[in-house]
């Protein structure tokens, strides 16, 4: 199948073009932290050479406990995302969870992401794509790689060719998430770019009872692993305190990782990167 190539802003995604990553914090916990988190996401852009996209939730509609902390809500974080694009220059990705909610997220932002647990949801997939911004798909936990076929098409069927997917773990057990690399290959044979989730495959899905646990320090170790596997890019949930993070604080990843993490996972892109047949 012939491959994709999607433009993020003025960030050309497709296999074998080179690194990127999107990264950020879970959510927005405030406009401060947002723009704060996107200047050193600008930096480390600029030490590594790996372009660089800015992601956060104004919702988060899946949290364990109904008292977890959502996010600012659609109109006051869009306004957010907004500022964080004004000012860094970084293109924007946020998850939408109704389809009521696309037109409205594709007016700010130049990305819009369908989370795992939503990924056989039709009519939120369809408005997504009809939109006519590129579409990230995260592979649910659930599913086979080979199944999120259904899902490109869906979003395909609007004339929307500007999809890719995002492996994120599968379960096997009891609040725990596998990954296996296969994956990747088998996604990108869909003729999608293939990004690996290297935060939220260390989660502990509900570990913590009322919240998910996970395991950051394992972070660099998958991304290496998912790199050399063929992924095309990272995502990375970060932040400059992960323990004080409102969301997903036990695997999100200090922002003070993420130069180190980053080039050295260039080095093994590029590496793979020599070694295709042309």
């Amino acid at each position: 199948m012939e491959n994709t190539v999607v433009s993020i802003g003025r960030i050309r995604i497709e296999p074998g073009g080179g690194l990127f990553v999107i990264a950020g914090p879970c959510v927005i916990e405030s406009r401060d932290l947002c723009l704060d988190v996107a200047d050193r996401l600008v930096e480390v852009a600029a030490a590594t050479g790996v372009p660089m996209l800015f992601k956060a939730s104004f919702d988060k509609a899946n949290r364990s406990s109904a008292g977890s902390f959502r996010g600012p809500g659609l109109v006051e974080g869009l306004k957010v995302l907004a500022d964080v694009k004004d000012r860094s220059g970084l293109p924007t990705v946020t998850d939408v969870h109704l389809p009521e909610q696309a037109s409205e997220v594709a007016k700010v932002v130049d990305c819009l992401q369908v989370p795992a647990f939503l990924c056989r949801q039709t009519d939120l997939l369809v408005a997504c794509g009809e939109t006519g911004r590129p579409v990230n798909i995260k592979k649910g936990q659930f599913v086979s790689p080979e199944e999120m076929s259904n899902a490109v098409d869906k979003v395909r069927a609007t004339g929307n060719n500007q999809v890719f997917l995002t492996e994120r773990g599968t379960f096997f057990g009891y609040q725990r998430l596998v990954n296996d690399m296969t994956a990747i290959p088998a996604m990108r044979a869909l003729g999608c770019p293939v990004v690996f989730d290297a935060t939220h495959s260390t989660q502990r899905p509900g570990g913590l009872g009322h919240a998910s646990g996970g395991q950051r320090d394992l972070a660099p170790i998958l991304a290496r692993a998912a790199v050399a596997a063929g992924a095309d890019g990272l995502f990375i949930e970060t932040h400059p305190d992960p323990d004080q993070a409102r969301c997903d604080a036990a695997c999100m990843m200090p922002l003070d990782w993420l130069p180190d993490v980053i080039r050295t996972c260039k080095a093994i892109y590029d590496l793979v990167k020599k070694g295709e047949p042309s």
